[in-house]
């Protein structure tokens, strides 16, 4: 199966030369669980958008530092290219400013939260085990990194995951979307290096400072293999 990875944030100049870009992480994270995928990147961010929704067997949106309310015509084109997916029921994920914009593109709306930002490790509630989820813990915990949230639901979006800071934090629509607030892509250690590098300027310093104090008091790591395991069997249709 090939999976198209649709580039919508690039990793800060600071970083680059540490890190990959996000369509490698995200190919590593599905690695993770399976070795037989193929991928494609394509930087909608630079303009790069797919010549057909055929082009990929399935697709993934990544984040990015933009919100959606920026109403970019690299973004207006993508909105238009995920109502395509939807209407043809192709697979397509979408994780942080994916998760967002997949809502604005299917009738939600995103706004910057008055609720400020949410970083570290935090835990979702699991309202709905999918069948790809297999037997689902009642909580599953991810590194997260995000201000703006979904605030209203689009139509035929339903929640499967949440939590009293982002009570729409992951939405199923039907059998082929699926998108996810928080971001299973990340490691630990880029986690930190954003608090780090961020802290102070774009998040509030005492917001990063608990949030990497946390981390380390809790020892507690994200469920990187699970959220691999259920990605990877999302695209493949597959049940564990």
């Amino acid at each position: 199966m090939k999976i198209g990875i649709l580039e919508t944030g690039l990793i800060n100049e600071k970083l680059i030369d540490r890190y990959d870009p996000y369509p490698v992480m995200f190919a590593a994270l599905l690695d993770r669980a399976r070795q037989d995928l193929q991928y494609q990147a394509y930087s909608v961010i630079r303009r790069e958008m797919p010549a057909s929704i055929h082009d990929c067997d399935g697709w993934l949106i990544t984040g990015s530092r933009h919100g959606v309310y920026e109403g970019l015509d690299w973004m207006l084109e993508l909105q238009a290219f995920i109502r395509e997916l939807e209407r043809a029921s192709v697979p397509l994920v979408g994780i942080c400013f994916g998760h967002q914009i997949i809502a604005q593109a299917l009738g939600g709306e995103v706004v910057k939260s008055d609720k400020g930002w949410s970083v570290g490790l935090h835990s979702y509630q699991i309202d709905v085990a999918h069948e790809w989820m297999g037997d689902a813990p009642e909580q599953v915990g991810i590194y997260t990194f995000h201000q703006d949230q979904v605030v209203e639901i689009p139509p035929t979006a339903k929640v499967f995951c949440s939590s009293d800071f982002c009570p729409y934090a992951g939405f199923s629509y039907g059998e082929s979307i699926i998108t996810i607030q928080a971001h299973p892509e990340f490691e630990e250690v880029y986690e930190i290096e954003l608090l780090n590098l961020y802290g102070g300027t774009l998040v509030p310093g005492p917001v990063a400072s608990k949030a990497l104090a946390d981390m380390q008091a809790s020892g507690r790591k994200a469920d990187t293999q699970m959220l691999a395991d259920w990605l990877a069997r999302f695209f493949l249709n597959l049940k564990p």
